[in-house]
């Protein structure tokens, strides 16, 4: 099976929760964190994107042709 990317929105606990999962399986080749914190930095590349920048969240998703967002935070999912 292919690696695929991830992108977790988010930049807390719950976010970092999220990161440490997903990096257990095999299936996963890169994970992202948008904007990330201290601990997701441990495990996955922090983006300088805003969880509310949700056209900029789309335009690096798709230009690195990532196979799964998860969104941690309400208001981005709300929005």
């Amino acid at each position: 099976m292919a690696s695929v990317k991830v992108l977790i929105v988010g930049s807390g606990s719950r976010e970092h929760a999220l990161v440490w999962k997903i990096a257990q399986s095999p299936d996963v080749g890169k994970i992202y964190a948008a904007p990330g914190n201290a601990g997701t930095a441990e495990l996955a590349t922090n983006l300088p994107i805003g969880v509310e920048a949700v056209d900029e969240l789309v335009h690096f998703a798709l230009s690195e042709y990532i196979g799964l967002v998860v969104v941690g935070p309400e208001a981005p999912l709300a929005a």
